[in-house]
């Protein structure tokens, strides 16, 4: 039976091949037991536990180290004496094992699925995932895990990380998943090893029997199931052209990004963890122009100390050696909260208590972060930016705690010290934070949405959130122009870096450094190859002076 299905392209690309659905665990009994039987449901539970603990120890030691982390956080769940505490309180209610720890297991993900910030709402698969673990070991079901022979599309309502961590990337052509979003543990393991994925695809496993066959196309964000012969050989040829190019792409991975007349650009990658270092090197990663240092703080269930901070921070400085590393200080607020904070809840939290005006309020939490930074630093080349910077004195308040933290530490120099240039303020008052900053990284994503008062997410309203728009195009140049007329370099490391569409003019406009989407750096690093840095200075003169994205576009088709 032929049909489309439609999902969010979590990692870009095309698959198809025969589909492999991955089982859940069968429905648990709901039953009550005697009070006499409590104790024994209790040593159940206890060697449940014990088994989990095993097989995520011989897990660790066998997977692949950037998933060693994953690994490491149900660790900390299974000693989470909250998890403990609540299934205890199922036990004496009478109820058997399973549904004490289902029912403790969907108590805890459910409240961390109705926070607001979408990463920790995608945490939750973590504690469904450990649960998942648990209850196979009191049914006596073997542990999670997916086991293939040959190569397959996936078809899951959720890949958890122990599903995955044992898998072999080279035999998974693919997958798609009924549930997760962009920031879900599939959709980042995806992109981390290169392969297509579509999550959020509405009735997949009602739709598919093991053995069809099922040809992703991500971009497109479509799912073909048992496509007719011309169109099923029409994706093979366009799968096996993808992974012709990839391969070519990746041989020349350490050729430098430099156009065809000589002008020589930065390529960077932008991580969220110690274990997205392994991909952007692996990717031709010329360093990490973005470390978004928050996502530490949001796998902890508390602030995580200086010296935690700082053997994460040190770990990908010398993984990097000598390529540089950008630390961007805590960014949260907006989309991102820390519940064990409790910050006040906001009406309107993009234009609110986030990011530097956080940590600006909170300077020995500020100073924490700070001296950890400083003391990686010893280890390679890093470099220290703050984010949503509005105003020059917010910038020297900062700097000043740099300073002071750097006083604390011993240390005479500091590492190099610059802003992002996302809110609009901070772009027109760009020549007088050029004299002061060392360096500029323009935050596309934000800057976009607060000049064209569009909310990125917000899909009535996405007609207005385009990188090309001439409003943020001359923000941009402005950015860059007083800059490089104080002598400093400017970087990008939002979504607009890595659209191939932008980049000939952002190379125009004189960008220094591009950093992307690890997997977005092969086919960057192709384009500005192929380009002449003279046409696209003159692309990027006649975009400024267009009054509409259609008339940026059609000089495109001159």
């Amino acid at each position: 039976m032929h049909m489309k299905l439609y999902g969010i392209g979590a990692s870009q690309g095309i698959a198809v091949g025969p589909v492999k659905i991955v089982r859940e665990l069968p429905p648990v009994e709901r039953e009550s037991v005697a009070e006499g039987q409590i104790p024994v449901q209790k040593e159940r539970v206890a060697q449940a536990f014990d088994r989990a603990r095993r097989e995520l120890e011989q897990l660790e030691r066998r997977i692949r180290p950037e998933l060693k982390e994953m690994i490491a956080a149900q660790m900390m769940i299974l000693d989470d004496p909250e998890l403990a505490e609540e299934i205890e309180a199922n036990l004496a209610e009478g109820k058997q094992a399973e549904w004490a720890v289902e029912d403790a297991v969907r108590s805890i993900a459910g409240a961390i699925a109705d926070l607001e910030d979408p990463y920790l709402k995608e945490r939750a698969a973590d504690v469904h995932d450990l649960g998942k673990r648990i209850l196979a070991a009191l049914m006596n079901r073997s542990a999670p895990g997916i086991h293939v022979t040959e190569p397959v599309i996936l078809a899951a309502k959720d890949l958890t990380p122990s599903d995955t961590a044992g898998l072999d990337p080279s035999l998974v052509l693919g997958f798609a998943t009924e549930l997760g979003g962009p920031t879900s543990h599939s959709a980042i393991m995806a992109r981390t090893i290169g392969i297509p994925a579509l999550v959020g695809v509405k009735d997949l496993l009602s739709s598919l029997r093991d053995g069809d066959t099922a040809a992703i196309d991500a971009e497109a964000g479509e799912l073909l199931v048992n496509p007719a012969g011309e169109v099923r050989l029409s994706y093979e040829n366009k799968a096996a052209e993808r992974r012709r190019m990839i391969q070519e792409q990746r041989k020349s991975k350490d050729l430098p990004a430099v156009t065809a007349d000589g002008r020589r650009v930065e390529l960077a990658a932008n991580i969220g963890s110690v274990k997205d270092a392994a991909a952007a090197l692996e990717w031709g990663a010329e360093g990490v122009g973005l470390f978004r240092t928050e996502f530490l703080y949001m796998e902890k269930h508390a602030l995580p100390d200086e010296n935690e901070q700082f053997r994460a921070y040190e770990q990908v400085v010398r993984q990097l050696a000598p390529r540089p590393v950008i630390f961007r200080t805590l960014d949260i607020g907006g989309d991102k909260g820390l519940p064990y904070l409790q910050l006040p809840p906001e009406e309107n939290p993009f234009l609110g208590y986030r990011a530097l005006r956080f940590c600006l309020d909170r300077p020995e939490l500020f100073k924490t972060q700070l001296r950890a930074m400083l003391r990686a630093s010893t280890g390679g080349k890093a470099r220290i930016m703050f984010p949503m910077v509005a105003t020059v004195g917010e910038w020297r308040r900062a700097k000043a705690y740099l300073e002071e933290a750097a006083a604390e530490l011993g240390f005479a120099e500091l590492p190099e010290a610059g802003i992002m240039i996302e809110i609009p303020a901070a772009a027109v008052m760009a020549r007088a934070f050029a004299d002061e900053a060392d360096f500029f990284s323009i935050g596309s994503n934000d800057l976009i949405q607060y000049t064209m008062a569009a909310d990125r997410g917000n899909k009535a309203v996405s007609y207005l959130y385009r990188h090309l728009e001439p409003a943020v195009l001359r923000l941009i140049a402005g950015v860059i122009e007083a800059a490089h007329e104080a002598g400093k370099w400017v970087g990008m490391c939002g979504e607009m870096a890595g659209d191939p569409e932008a980049i000939p003019l952002l190379l125009g406009l004189g960008l220094d450094e591009f950093s992307m989407s690890a997997a977005s750096l092969p086919k960057a690093r192709e384009i500005i190859r192929s380009l002449s840095y003279e046409e696209c200075r003159r692309l990027a003169e006649s975009a400024l002076k267009c009054r509409s994205i259609e008339e940026v576009r059609q000089l495109y088709r001159l």
